[in-house]
């Protein structure tokens, strides 16, 4: 994630590269090689690791959503874990006289590709956010009695609805913007920041040098995985029945600040989450942490009895819960609109400056130099494989129009207050978006769907009124979140398949063959959570805190602020300009400056949840930040392995403790910690 905007997007590949002397262009390419037929890059085994890896991270991206919400990219362990097991997979074929099939970037890439696809439909399908947000759970824990929120309004997760809807809604995307290829990726040059680095990260595992530092890291990866999981396991036997007990829970830095969430509850996947994410994101939530949690909480609760009824219960919204998730609905919505504005002004402006640009050219005359014919001949090359395996246009267009046909003759069966014409305006309207979405991501690597998502939430909520709104902005939410979010990452892969040499058609069903299998392993590994955990309790540890906040936000399109506490709308609103000043000052700064501005987003999220989260976070952003001034390279080359260990060990283990919750095998201990008596 990155708000940094480039101020050219043409910005030459070469240049991204860490050499920049002759070699560079080889290392990208050596003109000689082979580049597969596009069938031929799409393989049996690489469809079977990415359906194992699929699954592993859709766990990963399940646990992350329903705890904090907070989901780093995996692209750079689901390209090294891809890359280990195929080359121990043909390895092991070779020793025992088997003839195998060389390992290529280009599989490599399709196989990435596939899992990416994949867990994307773990986030976008809504199973921590607007899904979730229907269930009976929610509509509990907000108020039968509170304004808008009917009973009318419920619909729990069921395996099957949910596999349906996610087979209507996710393959849209994919079909909308794929006539504009050659426009986004050629004609534009747009950047796609983590597209190209997983580009340069598959390129440096088929070299000599790249192989054997890839080696290098799967055996730090695998061996923090290791260390993760066996964590994991042991401190499960401390954690007893109920969310009271264990290493969770444990008070680190005293019981006066536990009670306010400051504390350090060792997760690896959090001090994971720490090491990937950049210093800016970790530091930006510990920061909303200390504000909300170590100050405006602790003000607040003094004016009870005053601001709101002293005697109401820790989760009701007339009370300090109602703080909590009201004012960070308003950060997220400031922060989320800025943004929205900010793109579409730079996107309109780079088009408008590219139009110019083509119809201005002046003609001169170049003298190239060995380096740079290379580079051009890299270029070249790119280009001609990348335009080889075409994708008819009239092939996009009906795959279009039939499954938005299907989709609109569907969602109604499924979501039955969303009627058939919201959903046919929504795909009307979802290509123009998805462009949008699409040119910006390219731009500054951060794609809004989920802003895009909540403004569908909030038009259809608002006109289908109290009657069935809630549940028609949520299911209208999905729709648009799902076509805007997978045309964005398809246009990302492309660029990825473009500097790897892979053809855009292998990328294009690589991508289709992602989305099925997440249409179905994301709802599984979903309902592997929802049967063994308590999904949705405010005070456990699996808080689905997006669910009640995209709830809210429905209600908020129908209803208003209605029966809010005391002073809570003047907060929101406070709160709501200062995201828009905060990012305003983050682009108008100079970067020495602004580097150090936090994100609002990100301050949002402790604001809801606690700042438990933060801590560990924070941990892992100093480990990094340490090891960085140690040793820079080696922070530079295993970083990223030592946080998809942790990150990937802790979802291990998710597997095994939700069949021993199955099973209703309990932990043997319970550790917990009280004040020592009084002497």
């Amino acid at each position: 994630m990155g708000t940094e905007i480039p101020t050219s997007p043409e910005i030459s590949e070469a240049l991204l590269l860490p050499e920049t002397n002759k070699t560079a262009a080889t290392v990208i390419l050596d003109q000689g090689e082979h580049v597969p037929e596009w069938k031929e890059q799409i393989t049996i085994r690489g469809l079977v690791v990415s359906a194992l890896l699929g699954t592993l991270f859709c766990i990963i991206t399940h646990k992350l959503n329903l705890t904090v919400g907070i989901i780093p990219s995996l692209n750079v362990a689901a390209g090294l874990l891809g890359f280990f097991f195929v080359k121990s997979w043909t390895g092991f074929l070779s020793k025992l006289g088997f003839t195998v099939k060389p390992f290529t970037k280009q599989e490599n890439t399709v196989i990435q590709t596939c899992v990416v696809a994949c867990y994307g439909l773990a986030f976008s399908g809504g199973f921590g956010s607007y899904l979730i947000a229907m269930d009976e759970k929610t509509y509990k824990l907000i108020g039968a009695d509170y304004p808008g929120n009917h009973a009318e309004d419920v619909i729990n997760p069921g395996l099957w609805w949910m596999i349906g809807f996610l087979f209507v809604v996710s393959f849209l995307g994919l079909f909308s913007l794929v006539p504009l290829r050659k426009v986004m990726v050629l004609d534009y040059k747009l950047t796609y920041p983590s597209g190209t680095a997983t580009a340069m990260l598959i390129n440096s595992f088929h070299t000599n040098t790249g192989a054997e530092l890839a080696a290098n890291q799967v055996k730090c990866l695998g061996k923090y995985l290791s260390l993760s999981l066996v964590w994991s396991c042991f401190k499960w036997f401390f954690s007893g029945v109920g969310d009271a007990c264990g290493f969770d829970n444990f008070p680190t830095l005293g019981l006066t600040l536990f009670k306010n969430t400051f504390y350090f509850d060792f997760s690896p996947t959090y001090v994971g989450c720490g090491l990937i994410c950049p210093h800016i994101v970790n530091c930006s939530v510990l920061l909303g942490a200390i504000i909300s949690w170590g100050f405006l909480w602790p003000f607040v609760s003094q004016h009870a009895g005053d601001w709101y009824p002293a005697d109401l219960g820790s989760n009701d919204f007339k009370g300090l819960y109602g703080y909590k998730v009201f004012i960070a609905i308003a950060i997220i919505l400031g922060d989320g609109l800025y943004n929205l504005v900010k793109i579409i002004a730079v996107t309109v402006k780079e088009l408008c400056s590219n139009s110019s640009r083509h119809l201005n050219l002046p003609v001169v005359t170049n003298v190239v130099d060995d380096e740079a014919s290379e580079i051009l001949l890299v270029k070249k090359k790119r280009d001609e494989v990348f335009l080889k395996d075409r994708i008819p246009l009239g092939f996009a267009v009906s795959g279009y129009v039939g499954l938005a046909a299907i989709s609109t003759a569907t969602i109604p069966l499924i979501f039955p207050p969303l009627k058939w014409y919201f959903v046919l305006c929504s795909y009307f309207i979802a290509p123009a978006l998805a462009f949008c979405n699409s040119y910006g991501t390219g731009l500054t690597d951060w794609s809004l769907a989920s802003t895009y998502g909540k403004i569908g939430l909030f038009i259809i909520a608002s006109v289908v009124g109290s009657d069935g709104g809630v549940i028609a902005g949520l299911a209208a939410c999905g729709v648009m979140m799902s076509i805007v979010s997978t045309a964005a990452d398809l246009m990302q892969d492309f660029k990825t398949g473009y500097l790897t040499l892979s053809s855009a058609k292998s990328m294009f069903v690589s991508q289709l063959v992602g989305t099925a299998m997440g249409c179905i392993i994301a709802p599984l590994t979903f309902y592997l959570f929802w049967s063994a955990f308590d999904i949705g309790d405010p005070n456990g540890p699996y808080k689905a805190p997006y669910a009640v906040i995209f709830r809210e936000m429905a209600i908020l399109g129908i209803e208003g602020f209605a029966e809010l506490p005391k002073h809570c709308l003047a907060l929101c609103y406070g709160f709501f300009v200062a995201a828009l000043i905060v990012n305003l000052l983050r682009d108008i700064t100079p970067p020495k400056i602004s580097q150090f501005i936090p994100i609002p987003m990100a301050m949002a999220v402790p604001f809801y949840i606690g700042a438990y989260f933060a801590i560990d976070m924070f941990v892992g952003t100093v480990i990094l930040f340490v090891w960085e001034r140690i040793n820079r390279k080696d922070a530079d080359d295993y970083a990223g392995a030592v946080a998809s260990g942790l990150i990937c060990g802790d979802g291990i283990w998710t597997i095994p403790s939700a069949i021993l919750s199955i099973l209703r095998i309990n932990p043997p201990i319970c550790m917990y910690f009280k004040p020592a008596l009084a002497s």
